[in-house]
């Protein structure tokens, strides 16, 4: 087992990871930014590191700087978290040269999975389900309108290195193809620096199920039954839960063994999720692979009881899985707590919190890493919490769910609980009749 591990990552995941850690007698190094060292994540680790400036791209994201620090506190391990370097395949390679274990997937995993063409064509290989579309990258735009001729429009042109929705584009009839095609790449260039694009078959309002799987270095793969991410803004999830009130028994069994098959297909070792798009008539396609912890983890822990973090830190220590697949006994919501004006198109809100009450009780569970006087910079992801309850059915975690939202008091900025409020009201969510579109018609109601 490894004596320390660093954490290269900030905010309420490298929180989360460092109880775990302390849990497992593992010592723990935090990094952080200037602009971080009054967060959480530095106060409670064993020790600190700053890595530069505000800017992620001098910070979290500066290898030179994380492997320096892990090599001054003689860490043995970084977990990445998510976002940032978890699915960087040079991070994990650097980190595989300096003799430190990357809890995470290797580089040649990344590299076969993070290119979404690339994988698209490995899943095709093990027999998992794919929508219909563009063999490889896109060489032209003469070739992207030959593939949208053959499978007909609607169409969806992505990124290959693409994520958060950059470089993404729905393509209705051929004359907007030109238009998309220019623009697609040019925000693929600014955000990935790759410009690759490829195309599919554009699945009409569908839902976002993903699989949640774990592999070990031995071949064995298992899955821990799925989440439902069809509530999105931009390609941004809003809220999650487990069981999808979409799901039947038979479809859950297929989409368990095709996630399976897929991991172990690739070999895959550690935690990562199969993502699939399901249409209305339950038809499944894979969509992407994330090979690396998801920020909705805590709802899949809640319902099965089940630490993702251990069991990521246990497989990279070289211990078998059980290889047991998971159904959920329980039901669990997860809502992403954004410091963002939901009034206002959700636009960012920066800046201190004067006061915060936190809610409590049965099936309550609250990841943060901000406190009463903490200020949120500016420079990185507004998520600054994540509200998860769980009960035994839908209903139940629904009720609960409003009953925290209204005991959940942040002041000093604009925050999005009162749009999850609502949400919790909402005729169409309440019945579980979402898909991907649900955003596209949500109005948020006048403040009361």
């Amino acid at each position: 087992m490894f004596n320390k591990i660093l954490i290269a990552n900030r905010g309420e995941i490298a929180l989360r990871i460092i109880r775990t850690c302390k849990e497992m007698g593992i010592k723990t190094v935090a990094v952080y930014s200037k602009v971080d060292a009054d967060s959480l994540h530095v106060k409670f680790a064993d020790e600190a590191v700053c890595i530069g400036p505000a800017p992620s791209s001098e910070s979290y994201l500066k290898i030179p700087n994380i492997i320096a620090a892990a090599e001054i506190t003689n860490a043995d391990a970084i977990h990445p978290g998510y976002g940032f370097l978890s699915e960087n395949a040079k991070f994990s390679k650097i980190c595989a040269e300096h003799g430190i274990k990357f809890i995470g997937a290797s580089p040649e995993m990344i590299e076969q999975m993070g290119d979404k063409a690339t994988a698209k064509e490995t899943m095709k290989a093990a027999g998992v389900p794919t929508v219909p579309g563009s063999d490889g990258l896109l060489k032209s735009l003469e070739h992207a309108k030959q593939v949208a001729g053959e499978i007909g429009y609607p169409v969806m042109m992505k990124a290959t290195a693409g994520g958060g929705g950059r470089g993404m584009r729905e393509i209705w009839k051929e004359e907007d193809l030109d238009k998309a095609w220019e623009s697609a790449r040019q925000e693929a260039a600014a955000a990935f620096g790759n410009d690759g694009m490829y195309m599919e078959k554009l699945i009409v309002d569908p839902r976002h199920i993903e699989i949640q799987v774990v592999g070990d270095a031995y071949g064995k793969a298992c899955h821990l039954s799925e989440r439902d991410c069809s509530i999105q803004r931009r390609h941004q999830k809003l809220t999650e839960e487990t069981p999808s009130p979409f799901m039947t028994t038979a479809l859950r069994k297929k989409m368990g063994e095709a996630a399976v098959k897929a991991a172990e297909y690739i070999k895959y070792e550690g935690a990562g999720t199969i993502e699939f798009l399901v249409d209305k008539d339950r038809n499944f396609y894979f969509m992407e692979m994330n090979t690396r912890i998801q920020v909705e983890h805590p709802i899949t822990e809640q319902v099965i009881d089940y630490d993702l973090i251990r069991e990521q830190i246990l497989v990279a220590a070289g211990t078998p899985i059980s290889g047991k697949n998971y159904t959920p006994k329980l039901h669990s919501i997860e809502c992403r707590i954004n410091a963002e004006d939901p009034y206002n198109g959700f636009r960012p809100s920066p800046g201190k919190i004067t006061t915060l009450h936190a809610p409590g009780g049965h099936g309550i569970r609250l990841d943060t890493h901000v406190y009463s006087g903490y200020t949120i910079p500016a420079n990185y992801d507004s998520m600054i919490a994540k509200l998860i309850t769980t009960a035994q059915t839908r209903e139940e975690a629904i009720n609960k769910m409003k009953r925290a939202l209204d005991e959940f008091v942040i002041e000093g900025i604009k925050t999005t609980i009162p749009f999850h409020r609502q949400l919790m009201d909402d005729p169409n969510y309440v019945a579980g009749n979402y898909t991907t579109a649900f955003m596209e018609t949500f109005e948020m109601k006048d403040e009361e």
